[in-house]
């Protein structure tokens, strides 16, 4: 894989919190990321430990607390709780810092003993006129900071509310600037007319584009996924509804199209959800996602209910259709043989934060983090030998780490290889890797 390829998703401190009446769940803390163009992106880690939550958040399934979510070079999610923070912590620091340089003025106008009234009346004027200089100063420089991050916030709220707006407007100049040089060059009339009219449908149709619809979903549960009182056709053929196409013979062979693609026949766009096992309805899901023609698939453990030999079935598919579509996946799991098969780069993440992140091929080679450790113990192989003799790492954070004088942040071991660690913990792994290599 080239490393100079687009950033296609951009996922930076991302932060998602839920209540839990007087406390707050950290389902996803601080978590960022990027995925190239055409990449797999594997994201791992145990139930509960904020997998969905990322992918439901990044396509605004969920509204973010804080981070952001850049897609295609634009901000589809702006979360602003971690502005407001900043504003909050920013005061608090002004309140106490104008307390302390009153305290100390005022402690040094009591120690004024030298000289006359008059010399120690001046003495004083000088060190309140310094007070208010200096109160003056730090004054300014708050609201300055204040404002910049009011302005940051209002800039995030636009571009979350409007992304979409000035997406599809951009499609729609595109499409009439298209279609005029078409008309200009066309001599005969009964022609130009039939493009105008051409060009008034496609113009309907991307007045109703999305950016976010660019990305779509697999979910975990092929049978929650589904309604259950829609038809195959109806269920694949809505998201096109949705934008506007409008022609029934085109949704048709669309349909059909999707359903060949994946596997299924033209006979099944009739039949009900809970007429197919659980690898077909997930194959619908599939086709459900595709006929969008997305850019990138945020595939949500998409085999995770199935059985093993249906597993490799639709691992296979998406892998065919990856190859077909040139498409971008945010593949989502906690079976980590198959994130291996699977996966270009792979993140994982434990109880909201993201722990390691490196290539497939080097997390599996040379894992650092003791929680990775532990995960990659746990996969079963089908030898009986090795089997026996197999020893799981048991992970416990509180005997691991000593985060008491210093916070662990994300920080590069080695070249496209991230760990969640302090500076200590960061120079044990240094020393750790080259000791392997």
């Amino acid at each position: 894989m080239n490393d100079d390829r687009e950033v296609l998703l951009k996922v930076e401190n991302l932060c998602k919190f839920f209540k839990m009446g007087n406390r707050e769940l950290k389902a996803v803390n601080n978590v960022s990321f990027d995925i190239k163009k055409g990449e797999v992106f594997g994201l791992v880690g145990e139930s509960g430990c904020g997998k969905t939550t990322t992918g439901r958040t990044i396509i605004k399934l969920y509204e973010p607390t804080g981070g952001n979510v850049w897609f295609k070079g634009r901000r589809i999610v702006a979360g602003t709780r971690s502005y407001k923070d900043e504003i909050r912590e920013k005061r608090v620091w002004y309140k106490e810092e104008c307390a302390r340089l009153k305290a100390e003025a005022n402690e040094k106008i009591k120690a004024i003993s030298v000289g006359s009234d008059e010399q120690k009346r001046l003495q004083a004027e000088k060190i309140k006129v310094g007070l208010k200089e200096k109160i003056d100063a730090l004054t300014a420089e708050t609201n300055a900071f204040i404002s910049e991050k009011t302005n940051e916030i209002k800039l995030a709220d636009y571009e979350d509310k409007n992304c979409d707006k000035i997406y599809a407007a951009e499609q729609v100049k595109k499409v009439q600037n298209e279609y005029a040089a078409l008309i200009a060059e066309e001599s005969d009339e009964t022609k130009k007319k039939a493009l105008a009219a051409e060009c008034k449908a496609e113009v309907a149709k991307a007045k109703k584009t999305r950016l976010v619809t660019q990305i779509q979903m697999i979910f975990q549960d092929p049978i929650a996924s589904l309604d259950p009182r829609m038809t195959v056709r109806d269920i694949i053929a809505e998201g096109l509804i949705i934008r506007g196409e409008k022609d029934k013979d085109v949704i048709n062979e669309k349909v059909y199209e999707m359903l060949e693609l994946v596997g299924l026949v033209r006979e099944h766009a009739d039949r009900y959800p809970h007429e197919f096992s659980g690898g077909q309805r997930q194959r619908i899901g599939v086709a459900r996602a595709i006929i969008m023609n997305p850019e990138m698939i945020i595939a949500d453990e998409p085999v995770s209910a199935l059985d093993v030999s249906i597993q490799a079935q639709v691992i296979n598919l998406l892998n065919a259709l990856r190859e077909k579509f040139k498409l971008t996946i945010l593949f989502v799991a906690h079976d980590l043989s198959v994130v291996k098969y699977f996966s270009d780069r792979i993140g994982v993440m434990y109880y909201g934060n993201m722990v390691e992140l490196a290539s497939s091929d080097e997390l599996f080679a040379h894992p650092l983090h003791p929680y990775t450790k532990s995960l990659l113990s746990a996969i079963p192989l089908p030898d009986p030998i090795y089997e026996r003799q197999r020893k799981r790492i048991t992970y416990n954070p509180l005997a691991e780490h000593d985060y008491s004088e210093e916070a662990p942040s994300m920080k590069e071991i080695a070249p496209g290889h991230f760990v969640f660690c302090n500076s200590a913990e960061e120079a044990r792994y240094k020393a750790l890797l080259s000791e392997k290599q």
